[in-house]
């Protein structure tokens, strides 16, 4: 396909373009970012994407052809650029990235940073809150390996975190020398360190000098004629042992480091990495890669180094990779820096470390293959139940998106509503938004509040609000007859045709209103009344295990904002949450007008005249107390 012609915009950029080293940025003509590289010299890398004789892959093309302005940031070194060029591409994530998908949340072992720490299960590790250990591939070996620590080591089994002092009665656990009862202020913290450090130790793969030091200990004991602590200290070397055989030997030269391994095909790219610590292997962990079916194997690897270390936890001496990359030698100086000691990144051609990168490609093999098996049934099942669904609620097409709501209220305090999003079977939670609903009447009324909640959203499309930009092909309302019918008042006023059904919480029954015949009206007049068929499908239906779970959904979404608006009114008042008004002013409103229905009360030039306020503070106050001027649809961040 030919190139079109460049716009004068990118002409004119191409010859501004830095020779500086830096990062540049592609956007299309909305202003979307879609590709972020680096590069040592900026106009070099830039202009040639843009060379007629450009030999560029099928990907590459259909970016240039997009390409209507381009940006760039200088830095002042290449190792700059790779920093700052991961940074972009976690915050924008460009759709032509190579961008890196990890397929679980791996359960990782932490030691946390506190007076007293506590060795802790955890799928979010935080180099911050302490030393990190894994990933780890099994759950199970995780808990049952911090059980096992627990056992042989005196540390904190409860969770809690204790400054030293005396704050409680120590409980069973220190009587059965399991814990050192810091919240009794019966540890010693010199002594908790030292049992910190050797559980650090044995996490680290050193566990033959944390037995060997314990076995030692023992015969002390023993010949002390301690035959109470030896007998503790040979049930810890068990304890130990019993860890250390589930472990597998993969290198005899007990050196820490991570193994990547790279399968790609036409159907996607597969990375497995290995993390053996001490010669053991402790865990191993696949990652997919989008947009890399056409992209270059080194490339892959790269794109996968770059944004894989940038949020790593740990990082090994030595890194072994499948390929030669472009900028090995930047990335084992930025891992250097990272690490604050010596990383090697090497591409062994032979030995030991070929092997294990060939045993990983094994592994990565596997994992494509049962990934692209997972994904198809996935997206079968998926096919199958919104055409079941479709079928059953006499769909004019396939609800390919759905759209579920939810209202969340206790006693008409604190009221809000949801919309979660379902897009070919799977949550699409940047689609998911939220209210806060203006209507609060003394008695609780899902049913207006329902109504309100619909026209907002309807009203956002109509006024075209990017948040609300599409329609489903489907609305789901969590509720009956009630809460569906003050859902199609909504979008009866609007004039838009959505199909709607609601979903009865106890029996499952699927409500499809259907227009009641029997009473006239205009063509183009809002129907006057509905009748309301009623669907009922087996409760291991595809299709309506999609709805419950949309319901569900809804329902969550909702509580959980429902909960953090009431808990700022319980520990807050709405003040807060105004733009621009502090402690001091809020003090000052409410001396002055005595509460918050005194202030809502008043008016614009009344709230202007207390000192320190101007004329445009007290507007916005005066709007935002105003419940029929304030409206606030926040996108779901979660």
């Amino acid at each position: 396909m030919a190139r079109k012609p460049l716009n004068e915009h990118v002409t004119e950029r191409l010859k501004q373009v830095p020779t500086n080293p830096g990062c540049y940025i592609y956007k299309d003509e909305d202003g979307r970012i879609l590709y972020v590289g680096k590069a040592v010299n900026l106009r070099s890398r830039v202009r040639s994407y843009f060379r007629p004789s450009a030999n560029h892959s099928q990907r590459i093309e259909r970016l240039v052809r997009r390409i209507r302005t381009i940006d760039w940031m200088v830095v002042d070194s290449e190792l700059e650029a790779l920093v700052l060029e991961c940074n972009l591409i976690k915050e924008h994530r460009p759709h032509y990235n190579v961008l890196l998908r990890d397929d679980k949340s791996y359960p990782y072992i932490q030691v946390t940073k506190e007076n007293f720490p506590r060795v802790q299960f955890t799928r979010r590790p935080r180099r911050r809150n302490g030393k990190v250990f894994g990933p780890y591939t099994s759950a199970f070996a995780v808990r049952d390996t911090i059980k096992t620590l627990h056992k042989a080591f005196p540390l904190i089994p409860c969770g809690k975190s204790w400054s030293g002092k005396e704050e409680q009665k120590p409980c069973l656990y220190y009587h059965i020398k399991q814990c050192m009862a810091p919240c009794a202020g019966l540890a010693d913290k010199e002594e908790y360190s030292q049992v910190v450090n050797q559980v650090v130790k044995f996490l680290e793969g050193k566990e033959d000098s944390v037995i060997n030091a314990t076995a030692q200990k023992m015969e002390k004991a023993a010949e002390n004629l301690d035959f109470e602590l030896a007998a503790s200290l040979r049930d810890r070397i068990h304890a130990l042992r019993s860890v250390q055989e589930r472990q597998k030997v993969l290198s005899e030269d007990g050196k820490d480091r991570d193994i990547v391994a790279v399968v790609k095909d036409d159907r996607g790219s597969a990375i497995q990495m290995m993390y053996i610590r001490g010669g053991r292997l402790i865990g191993q962990q696949n990652f997919m890669l989008q947009q890399s079916s056409d992209v270059p194997t080194g490339e892959a690897v790269q794109a996968f180094v770059e944004q894989y270390y940038s949020n790593a936890p740990e990082i090994p001496r030595e890194v072994l990779l499948p390929v030669e990359i472009e900028s090995r030698r930047i990335i084992e100086s930025w891992l250097r820096n990272r690490k604050g000691a010596a990383v090697t990144v090497e591409v062994p051609q032979g030995g030991e470390g070929l092997r294990l990168v060939e045993m990983a490609a094994q592994n990565a093999e596997l994992a494509l293959t049962s990934f692209i098996e997972e994904s198809d049934a996935k997206g079968q099942w998926a096919e199958n139940a919104i055409v079941e669904l479709s079928e059953a609620l006499e769909l004019p097409k396939p609800a390919y998106r759905i759209e579920g709501y939810d209202i969340s209220n206790i006693q008409g305090k604190a009221p809000v509503g949801s919309m979660v999003v379902t897009e070919n079977g799977e949550a699409a939670k940047g689609e998911y938004r939220r209210f806060r609903v203006k209507y609060t009447p003394e008695s609780p009324d899902d049913f207006a509040m329902m109504n309100e909640v619909l026209l907002r959203r309807f009203r956002a499309y109509l006024d075209g609000n990017e948040k609300f930009s599409k329609l489903p092909d489907l609305i789901m309302i969590d509720g009956g007859k009630g809460q569906l019918s003050s859902a199609l008042r909504a979008r009866d006023q609007l004039g838009l045709d959505v199909p709607m059904v609601g979903l009865a919480k106890r029996q499952e029954i699927i409500f499809v209103p259907v227009i009641d015949t029997s009473l006239e009206h205009l063509p183009g007049e809002m129907p006057s009344r509905y009748t309301y068929r009623e669907v009922i499908l087996p409760l291991n239906s595809p299709g309506l295990l999609i709805l419950r779970r949309l319901r569900d959904e809804a329902h969550r979404f909702a509580l959980s904002y429902h909960r953090k608006l009431r808990d700022k009114r319980v520990h807050g008042s709405i003040l807060d949450e105004i733009p621009g008004v502090g402690p001091k002013k809020r003090r000052l409103l409410l001396r002055t007008f005595g509460s918050i229905e005194g202030i809502r009360r008043s008016k614009v030039e009344e709230i202007a005249a207390v000192p320190t306020f101007t004329m445009r503070q007290a507007q916005t106050i005066h709007d935002y107390l105003r419940p029929d001027v304030r409206e606030v649809d926040d996108q779901a961040k979660e």
